[in-house]
């Protein structure tokens, strides 16, 4: 896939996450659960790499905290489970790797990573075991939805992965 074709793809997911933000998210003490971008982030990682997965997930994560549909524990949640999902994918060509990489890396090591968040910048009392079962919650759901919308597209040979260079199984 050409350069071009990937930023065009990156922007769409973008602005999908940034629109459905604000209709499907859900506010959980002071933390807004979006399994959208799980869904995005698997997408992402399996057709594009870990670079423009990464990349997908910290422009949706900013494009809604300013818009007010998204809190600072997006970033760690989003972009670790991202990048996690796309190295995943890179290295073994199978989406349940890409889907086991967003939910350890949103689930578990992006919630431990907002567990300094809460304590030291917000101030708020928290737990890490608090955050780990919301985030993994929200990442399974997500990225369940994106295994199998990309199992699908490769069964029906979707045009994207039949792409000199694509190999997925």
């Amino acid at each position: 896939m050409r350069k071009t074709h990937k930023l065009t793809l990156t922007a769409m997911l973008i602005a999908i996450g940034t629109l459905s933000s604000n209709v499907l998210f859900i506010p959980i003490g002071f933390t807004k659960v979006f399994p959208i971008q799980h869904f995005l982030n698997v997408l992402s990682a399996v057709l594009l790499g870990p670079i423009y997965a990464v990349g997908q997930a910290l422009c949706v994560s900013i494009l809604r905290n300013i818009m007010g549909t998204g809190s600072i524990f997006a970033f760690p949640g989003s972009m670790v489970g991202a990048l996690l999902a796309g190295l995943l994918f890179m290295k073994t060509k199978k989406i349940y790797m890409a889907f086991f990489g967003e939910v350890i890396g949103t689930g578990i090591i992006g919630a431990m990573l907002a567990y300094p968040i809460a304590t030291l910048l917000l101030g708020q009392n928290a737990t890490v075991f608090g955050f780990i079962p919301l985030f993994i919650f929200s990442s399974i759901a997500g990225a369940l939805i994106g295994w199998m919308i990309l199992s699908i597209f490769l069964k029906k040979k979707v045009a994207i992965f039949t792409q000199k260079g694509n190999s997925v199984k």
